[in-house]
């Protein structure tokens, strides 16, 4: 039995001692031939092992040609946000934002694609009303085209809820970043929804610091009154997370109790004073600008200007030359008697 496998291998094109490709009249090279058994079987399943290795890349590579998303012009009103969206309302009243929608506007639409998956499948069957797509990164470009009322171009793509999310934060940051409340938000619904098990899973699933995770997700966890009580949520800076989260620790009545009523009374108070209202700290005392500035003359000509910077340092700054280093310990020594009063 063995003997006529082994014969029948040997009329198998290319196993043949010595063979040649058709046209080549250079002499026949002798290749040494297998002397045993096992040796003859070894030749077979070497041509063999390198026909499926050839099969299985071409398999590779029509594959990843199926898989590469296709871009189609979609009516904006066909997609809807994920719910791990992470633009707040107020990201579409900016500047920026009306220069995008002008942009596009100007382009007959976004030159840039925004992705998406087909629309989330619900207990085994795709919704049949309603949105057939869904949001993975682009959000800003696909409410411009909305509010335009043109064809948005899209790439659409089968994603995962992990894919989805992690393209999502990682298109972001490669454009206009979001804010660290936004970044909070879309943070915390990733921890909520079991996407990851941990706030450093998270962060290494991203390739982003833990500590910001850590930080934007405090933001992120901030009573809504405390939010509110900021012009924007888009205000909110990260370095303020550790102080607000302390604020409502020590003191989260108080802290509400405040919030409250500076959303109703706060009129036009910037982000900076409102923190410090917040968390009971003195409020920073207003900028003098060079308009307000104070001036300090001689003969008539302004040889210096009292103004103050955003933390109510006050600085008196004078004109080239006219405080002579003969003077300048004088200028201490009134200062100094000036004070004491």
């Amino acid at each position: 039995m063995a003997r006529k496998m082994f014969e029948k291998a040997g009329l198998i094109p290319g196993l043949q001692s010595g063979a040649k490709p058709a046209g080549d009249s250079s002499p026949a090279v002798e290749s040494p031939k297998a002397k045993t058994a096992p040796g003859t079987m070894m030749g077979f399943l070497t041509a063999q092992s390198g026909a499926v290795q050839e099969a299985e890349a071409l398999k590779a590579r029509v594959k990843l040609m199926e898989e590469e998303a296709p871009l189609r012009k979609l009516d904006p009103s066909s997609i809807r946000p994920s719910k791990w969206a992470n633009r707040h309302e107020a990201s579409f009243l900016t500047a920026e934002f009306k220069e995008l929608k002008a942009e596009i506007a100007a382009a007959g639409g976004n030159v840039q694609p925004i992705k998406v998956r087909p629309a989330a499948v619900l207990n085994g069957s795709t919704p049949s009303a309603g949105p057939s797509f869904e949001l993975i990164f682009g959000h800003r470009r696909h409410r411009a085209c909305a509010e335009l009322d043109i064809p948005v171009l899209a790439a659409i793509e089968e994603a995962s809820d992990v894919s989805l999310f992690e393209q999502m934060e990682r298109e972001n940051r490669g454009r206009k970043n979001l804010s660290a409340w936004e970044q909070g938000t879309m943070y915390r619904k990733a921890l909520d929804d079991g996407l990851y098990s941990s706030l450093r899973r998270l962060a290494e699933g991203l390739g982003v610091d833990v500590s910001l995770v850590s930080k934007s997700v405090s933001l992120a966890r901030l009573p809504e009154a405390v939010v509110a009580a900021f012009q924007s949520p888009l205000d909110i800076q990260f370095r303020w997370a550790a102080p607000l989260t302390e604020a409502m620790q020590k003191d989260p009545d108080g802290t509400l109790s405040r919030a409250r009523a500076i959303a109703e009374t706060r009129g036009d108070l910037g982000a900076v004073t409102i923190l410090s209202k917040l968390v009971g700290l003195p409020e920073p005392a207003p900028a003098l600008s060079a308009s307000k500035a104070l001036m300090i003359s001689k003969s008539g000509t302004v040889v210096a200007r009292l103004t103050a910077d955003a933390k109510g340092r006050a600085l008196v700054r004078f004109e080239a030359g006219a405080l002579p280093e003969s003077k300048r310990k004088a200028l201490v020594k009134v200062i100094e008697d000036f004070l004491k009063g």
